[in-house]
Protein backbone atom coordinates (compact mmCIF):
# COMPACT_ATOMS: atom_id res chain seq x y z
CA UNK A 1 0.00 0.00 0.00
CA UNK A 2 1.33 3.14 -0.39
CA UNK A 3 1.12 6.13 1.76
CA UNK A 4 1.10 10.28 1.08
CA UNK A 5 2.00 10.44 4.99
CA UNK A 6 3.74 8.60 7.54
CA UNK A 7 2.17 5.20 8.93
CA UNK A 8 0.37 6.05 12.19
CA UNK A 9 0.09 9.75 11.50
CA UNK A 10 -3.28 11.10 12.70
CA UNK A 11 -5.57 11.68 10.03
CA UNK A 12 -7.97 14.83 10.85
CA UNK A 13 -9.73 16.20 8.33
CA UNK A 14 -10.61 20.18 8.98
CA UNK A 15 -14.74 20.89 8.82
CA UNK A 16 -16.04 24.06 6.58
CA UNK A 17 -15.90 26.02 10.59
CA UNK A 18 -12.58 24.40 10.96
CA UNK A 19 -13.47 22.02 13.44
CA UNK A 20 -11.68 18.78 12.92
CA UNK A 21 -13.76 15.79 11.07
CA UNK A 22 -12.07 12.68 12.72
CA UNK A 23 -11.86 9.91 10.01
CA UNK A 24 -10.77 6.77 11.14
CA UNK A 25 -8.06 4.94 10.30
CA UNK A 26 -9.88 2.14 8.26
CA UNK A 27 -11.57 4.82 6.75
CA UNK A 28 -8.48 6.69 5.84
CA UNK A 29 -6.92 3.56 4.78
CA UNK A 30 -9.84 2.87 2.52
CA UNK A 31 -10.05 6.41 1.15
CA UNK A 32 -5.95 6.11 0.04
CA UNK A 33 -6.71 3.59 -2.08
CA UNK A 34 -7.66 3.81 -6.14
CA UNK A 35 -11.58 3.18 -5.36
CA UNK A 36 -14.09 3.70 -7.77
CA UNK A 37 -16.06 7.03 -6.72
CA UNK A 38 -19.16 9.62 -7.94
CA UNK A 39 -19.09 13.19 -7.35
CA UNK A 40 -21.99 15.01 -7.27
CA UNK A 41 -21.82 19.21 -7.99
CA UNK A 42 -24.67 21.49 -8.28
CA UNK A 43 -26.47 22.87 -11.83
CA UNK A 44 -27.65 26.31 -11.46
CA UNK A 45 -31.02 25.65 -11.52
CA UNK A 46 -30.07 23.09 -8.33
CA UNK A 47 -30.18 19.55 -10.07
CA UNK A 48 -27.37 17.65 -8.67
CA UNK A 49 -25.12 16.16 -11.01
CA UNK A 50 -23.06 13.25 -10.82
CA UNK A 51 -20.26 11.38 -12.89
CA UNK A 52 -17.73 9.24 -12.26
CA UNK A 53 -14.45 10.15 -10.84
CA UNK A 54 -10.72 9.88 -10.15
CA UNK A 55 -9.72 11.49 -6.40
CA UNK A 56 -7.09 11.59 -4.19
CA UNK A 57 -6.32 12.22 -0.28
CA UNK A 58 -3.56 13.78 0.36
CA UNK A 59 -1.78 13.78 3.43
CA UNK A 60 -3.24 17.47 4.61
CA UNK A 61 -6.89 15.56 4.38
CA UNK A 62 -7.86 17.66 1.47
CA UNK A 63 -8.99 15.54 -1.58
CA UNK A 64 -8.03 16.06 -5.46
CA UNK A 65 -10.03 16.41 -8.21
CA UNK A 66 -9.20 16.97 -11.57
CA UNK A 67 -11.23 18.08 -14.44
CA UNK A 68 -11.53 18.86 -18.72
CA UNK A 69 -11.25 22.67 -18.18
CA UNK A 70 -14.27 22.30 -20.66
CA UNK A 71 -16.25 20.60 -18.15
CA UNK A 72 -20.19 21.54 -17.32
CA UNK A 73 -19.09 20.09 -13.38
CA UNK A 74 -16.02 23.26 -13.53
CA UNK A 75 -18.70 25.34 -14.05
CA UNK A 76 -20.87 23.88 -11.43
CA UNK A 77 -18.23 23.44 -8.42
CA UNK A 78 -17.15 27.25 -9.81
CA UNK A 79 -20.73 28.64 -8.79
CA UNK A 80 -21.27 26.37 -5.84
CA UNK A 81 -18.62 25.07 -4.04
CA UNK A 82 -20.31 22.50 -2.37
CA UNK A 83 -19.88 18.61 -4.00
CA UNK A 84 -20.15 14.75 -2.99
CA UNK A 85 -18.11 12.55 -3.19
CA UNK A 86 -19.08 8.71 -2.74
CA UNK A 87 -16.13 6.03 -2.72
CA UNK A 88 -17.14 2.81 -3.21
CA UNK A 89 -15.68 -0.58 -2.47
CA UNK A 90 -14.77 -2.26 -5.77
CA UNK A 91 -15.13 -5.69 -4.25
CA UNK A 92 -18.40 -4.82 -2.23
CA UNK A 93 -20.56 -1.92 -3.07
CA UNK A 94 -22.64 -1.91 0.09
CA UNK A 95 -19.46 -0.87 1.64
CA UNK A 96 -18.69 2.91 0.59
CA UNK A 97 -17.70 6.11 2.31
CA UNK A 98 -19.83 9.32 1.13
CA UNK A 99 -17.88 12.48 1.80
CA UNK A 100 -19.54 16.19 1.98
CA UNK A 101 -16.86 18.30 0.92
CA UNK A 102 -16.49 22.19 0.09
CA UNK A 103 -13.93 23.33 -2.69
CA UNK A 104 -11.25 25.40 -1.53
CA UNK A 105 -9.15 26.06 -4.64
CA UNK A 106 -9.32 25.78 -8.31
CA UNK A 107 -6.27 26.14 -10.14
CA UNK A 108 -4.58 25.57 -13.66
CA UNK A 109 -3.03 22.19 -13.96
CA UNK A 110 -0.36 23.72 -16.37
CA UNK A 111 2.45 20.98 -16.24
CA UNK A 112 -0.48 18.28 -15.77
CA UNK A 113 1.53 17.16 -12.80
CA UNK A 114 -2.25 16.62 -10.86
CA UNK A 115 -3.48 14.69 -13.42
CA UNK A 116 -0.61 12.34 -13.44
CA UNK A 117 -0.65 11.93 -10.01
CA UNK A 118 -4.35 10.33 -10.07
CA UNK A 119 -3.54 8.58 -13.37
CA UNK A 120 -0.35 7.32 -11.66
CA UNK A 121 -2.73 6.15 -9.01
CA UNK A 122 -5.42 4.69 -10.50
CA UNK A 123 -3.78 3.34 -13.91
CA UNK A 124 -0.30 2.92 -12.79
CA UNK A 125 1.28 5.50 -15.66
CA UNK A 126 0.92 9.28 -16.53
CA UNK A 127 -2.39 10.82 -18.32
CA UNK A 128 -2.21 9.77 -21.86
CA UNK A 129 -4.37 12.55 -23.32
CA UNK A 130 -1.53 15.63 -23.16
CA UNK A 131 -3.72 17.88 -25.87
CA UNK A 132 -6.41 19.09 -23.14
CA UNK A 133 -6.45 21.70 -20.46
CA UNK A 134 -6.67 20.49 -17.01
CA UNK A 135 -7.98 21.98 -14.41
CA UNK A 136 -7.26 20.16 -10.22
CA UNK A 137 -9.59 21.49 -7.30
CA UNK A 138 -9.24 20.46 -3.60
CA UNK A 139 -11.56 20.09 -1.56
CA UNK A 140 -12.12 19.70 2.21
CA UNK A 141 -14.14 17.63 4.17
CA UNK A 142 -16.86 18.86 6.26
CA UNK A 143 -18.75 15.76 7.42
CA UNK A 144 -18.76 11.65 5.90
CA UNK A 145 -20.50 8.65 6.23
CA UNK A 146 -20.35 4.77 5.93
CA UNK A 147 -21.96 1.90 4.77
CA UNK A 148 -21.35 -1.44 5.23
CA UNK A 149 -17.83 -2.34 6.85
CA UNK A 150 -17.74 1.26 7.31
CA UNK A 151 -20.84 2.31 8.99
CA UNK A 152 -21.10 3.55 12.19
CA UNK A 153 -22.53 2.45 15.58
Amino acid sequence: MRRWWPAGAQFVARSMRGVAVEIPEDVRSFLEQPNPAVMATLAKDGRPVSVVTWYLLEPDGSVLLNLDSDRVRLRHLRRDPRIALTVLDEADWGSHVSLQLSVDTVTEDADLSDIDALATHYIGTPYPNRDRARVSARARIHSWHGWGRFASE
